[in-house]
């Protein structure tokens, strides 16, 4: 296992990430506890999970992952220092949590009290923004006229960044939480976050946490280019495009089990011709290789500079 520093953390972590959001829905405490010991044993000692899995999210799957994580902690108390720990808390627009209200300096503080609680932990070692007070231009909102800008309130949404990051303060200084990091943001964002905590000494971003594949590269060469001279931490998520990039939904296809026979929050938003046709493409080369499409995905994202 190669491991890379994340950002300006000081901390190294493995270049593979354990990901956790099916945990509660389509995984159990028994499927979970597997996972995590195949991962350690493989080197890998980052695992990602966010306040809001499990995926599909619901009121009655809410917090549900970190349970699950919280559970393998207590039994494994020996291990906590060998895993790096990310958790996120959960953006606006969810009724169940926090009645859909923005992220705060008082939402920060609580929602890190009960992550601790839920996770059987006394620290997180990274605290994310799952994503912006203000729109972004994720899941697939990237095209132009999917979202506006020109009427955004700079002067509103910086406020709102200030107050975050007192709050994040506020959770280092108790020893809550070691890092903070960005999830589903821009170069704006970055760049509004260093600038403040550079001005009011506050703690620093040292990742952010966006979207990446063979059919989602939008963040490289600008934000990706960014990150490398701030040394912040670029974590893709999703590099087989919810699963797509295996091939098993091609020509519609649905697979007993698979994710996409559940409701998606933000629909099936990659399902679109143009993503048929290049998966199939992909699934030809994979072939031509003697890999399998989610090899080949996987080692694309890998190579990538950055």
């Amino acid at each position: 296992m190669r491991y890379n520093p994340l950002g300006s953390s000081g901390i190294n972590v493995s270049r593979v990430c354990l990901g956790s959001m099916t945990w509660g829905v389509q995984n159990n405490q028994a499927d979970a506890d597997e996972q995590i010991a195949y991962a350690l044993a493989q080197g890998v000692n980052f695992i990602d999970t966010a306040e809001m899995y499990a995926i599909p999210p619901t009121p009655d799957t809410y917090g549900k992952t970190e349970q699950i994580i919280g559970n393998w902690l207590a039994r494994n108390p020996s291990k906590r220092n060998d895993i790096v720990l990310a958790t996120k808390i959960a953006g606006n627009g969810l009724a169940w949590v926090r009645d859909g209200g923005d992220i705060t300096r008082q939402t920060v503080v609580s929602a890190v009290d009960a992550s601790l609680k839920r996770l059987q932990t006394d620290v997180i070692d990274l605290y994310q923004l799952h994503w912006p007070n203000r729109q972004s231009p994720h899941f697939s909102k990237q095209w132009p006229g999917m979202i506006r800008f020109s009427d955004a309130n700079t002067q509103q949404h910086t406020a709102g960044m200030l107050d975050i990051l007192e709050g994040l303060n506020d959770c280092v200084k108790a020893g809550k939480i070691k890092h903070c990091g960005l999830s589903d943001d821009t170069p704006w964002g970055i760049s509004q976050f260093l600038r403040l905590s550079e001005q009011h000494n506050l703690p620093r971003m040292v990742s952010i946490q966006n979207e990446f594949s063979l059919l989602h590269a939008k963040d490289w060469p600008y934000l990706i280019e960014q990150c490398i001279h701030e040394d912040i931490a670029y974590l893709p998520w999703s590099p087989l495009a919810g699963g797509m990039l295996t091939g098993k939904y091609l020509n519609d296809a649905r697979p007993e089990g698979s994710r996409w026979t559940l409701v998606q929050r933000n629909g099936l938003f990659r399902d679109t011709a143009q993503s048929q046709q290049a998966i199939s493409h992909y699934v030809e080369i994979a072939q031509q290789y003697q890999l399998t499409p989610a090899q080949l995905a996987l080692a694309w994202c890998d190579q990538v500079d950055g």
